[in-house]
């Protein structure tokens, strides 16, 4: 175990970082009286009125909704103050939050649901009326249960929230809450298939949330805008717990994709803290002023490759440097990071290094393996990423034959990415083991192809995505590399011509009958591309063109 992994190693583990524990003592001591939660509807609240509205919460489902030996409660609710306080509400219960991923179709959505076994969905009218959502289960909208709360209910809530810190503990059990218990069950993407429910317990969620702490030296001072669903794994660590936990303030608004809203609270509130995506970050350069942004310290991007154009033109344009972090919904989700050169405070962390996706944080253990031979590999070989720690997750909800494909007795999780590191440790993305095609033998990285293109085709990187990369059966190359395309500056003739010019490998060039033209690219909520939308858009043309 290296000095990373041992600063959060099980062993050392502090009952005080329990997030629901960490939360009550922010808001009942440095934040009690001072701006804690915030959204774009104009909702406000101190650390006092936030603790107040999460025990009426509380009171209300436990009243009106929720069956007692209820377990697993899902939520249906945009970034929001609401959403904080109900995830909040259900940690004080002891029950499981399963916030779901309400840009799904609604039969993925009703698995999750069913996967679950979830009774009851919290959520707002609103957002089930606009996106006409019909899940499976019962709808719980908090605006038809709101007025069944009685006075008492309030003045109950009101007396509850002015005890003393440990008498909280006390009547909520929080000092008999186990670490390595469930707190939230987590939906993969399904970028890349049915999506599966992922563990955390709360000793994961708190451990990625004290590593993100020390590794980019966070306070209480900071302000983080929360823009990502709390579906998303990095949207719920990050930009609730990590918030309440460490007595941050919250700001939120329901949609990454509206700039002009979110300029509007970034220019009230001054953030400090912006975690975002590529495609996010495209867009506020086009549509921001430097203005909006210039309160920022941390510009966190993850969920895919940042290009460098893009980190360039960002901190030209708008005065701050986006740098790269890199996590796993299975990993809680934080596993990497490039630290800002802002927040560089002892001058011995480790330098930003661009192209990578940074250094581990706190509570990690790394190794890289050969994925023929399953030994070591050296600096600069590629091989498959394993990850060990604190912050790996307790397994895939009722799910042990997945969970043991991914996760050893020993704890060591793969992650399915391709990775090399460095002299120093820093890890550099090689591609996902599911982003490849295996042709006359050889692995052929779509994303390497994707880049090929773009370069040959002189596609910005400020732009949205015009073009993405897949792979379907083949008769007989075994499998052939397929080209979805919004829109191409050359026809597919000219730019097989061109690659075959530059002298680009054989295989990695899509044939020129392999391009097919959609209406838009598809994109998860999470700003990722949608690989399992993509793959089944290729082949359902492909079959189509027979």
């Amino acid at each position: 175990m290296d000095a990373n992994e041992k600063l959060l190693c099980k062993e050392n583990f502090d009952l005080e970082w329990i997030p629901v524990r960490a939360a009550l003592r922010q808001w009942k001591t440095y934040r009690a009286k001072r701006l804690s939660l915030a959204d774009s509807t104009g909702a406000e609240l101190t650390g006092s009125q936030a603790l107040v509205r999460a025990l009426v919460l509380k009171r209300l489902l436990e009243k009106y909704v929720l069956d007692t030996d209820e377990k697993n409660v899902g939520i249906l609710l945009p970034p929001s103050v609401p959403c904080t306080l109900v995830n909040v509400a259900l940690a004080l219960s002891h029950r499981v939050s399963v916030n779901l991923n309400y840009t799904l179709n609604l039969q993925t959505l009703n698995l999750c649901i069913h996967k679950a076994k979830i009774k009851h969905v919290i959520t707002s009218r609103k957002l089930i009326e606009k996106l006409k959502l019909e899940p499976d289960c019962e709808v719980v909208c908090l605006e038809d249960y709101v007025p069944k709360l009685t006075l008492w209910d309030k003045i109950s809530s009101a007396l509850t929230a002015k005890l003393p810190l440990k008498t909280l503990y006390r009547k909520f059990g929080i000092y008999k809450i186990d670490p390595d218990e469930t707190m939230t069950i987590i939906f993969t993407s399904g970028s890349t298939g049915v999506p599966k429910g992922v563990m955390l317990t709360h000793r994961n969620i708190a451990g990625n949330s004290i590593g993100c702490r020390e590794y980019f030296h966070l306070n209480n001072q900071d302000t983080m805008l929360g823009i990502l669903p709390i579906f998303h794994s990095f949207g719920y660590m990050a930009t609730v717990w990590t918030v309440l936990g460490l007595g941050m303030i919250g700001v939120y608004h329901y949609s990454p994709l509206e700039p002009v809203q979110i300029a509007k609270l970034c220019r009230k509130y001054r953030p400090t803290i912006l975690p975002a995506t590529p495609t996010f970050l495209r867009l506020y350069l086009r549509k921001m002023k430097p203005d909006d942004l210039k309160s920022f310290s941390i510009v966190i991007s993850g969920a895919e490759k940042c290009p460098v154009e893009l980190m360039d033109e960002y901190e030209k344009q708008l005065g701050v440097r986006p740098g790269q972090g890199y996590g796993i919904t299975e990993t809680s989700p934080v596993i990497a990071g490039n630290i800002p050169m802002g927040r560089r405070i002892t001058g011995k962390e480790p330098l930003p290094k661009d192209a990578s996706l940074g250094y581990p944080i706190p509570g990690f253990g790394i190794k890289v393996l050969n994925i023929d031979t399953g030994e070591p590999c050296k600096p600069g070989e590629k091989g498959m990423l394993y990850v060990h720690g604190i912050c790996v997750m307790k397994g895939y909800y009722e799910d042990p034959e997945q969970t043991a494909e991914v996760l050893d007795s020993e704890g060591w999780y793969k992650t399915g990415d391709l990775v090399t590191l460095d002299e120093e440790g820093y890890i550099f993305f090689a591609g996902r083991l599911s982003r490849f095609a295996k042709i006359g033998g050889e692995m052929i990285p779509h994303e390497g192809i994707e880049d090929m293109l773009n370069q040959v085709l002189g596609n910005s990187v400020e732009e949205p995505l015009k073009l993405c990369v897949t792979s379907v059966p083949d008769q007989k190359k075994g499998e052939k590399i397929v080209v979805l395309y919004t829109e191409l500056q050359l026809t597919p003739e000219e730019i097989k011509a061109k690659l075959l010019e530059l002298k680009y490998p054989v295989l990695w060039i899509p044939d020129a009958s392999a391009y097919y033209k959609i209406d838009e690219i598809p994109i998860l909520g999470t700003g990722k591309l949608d690989l399992f939308k993509v793959h089944e858009i290729a082949e359902s043309i492909g079959k189509a063109q027979v």
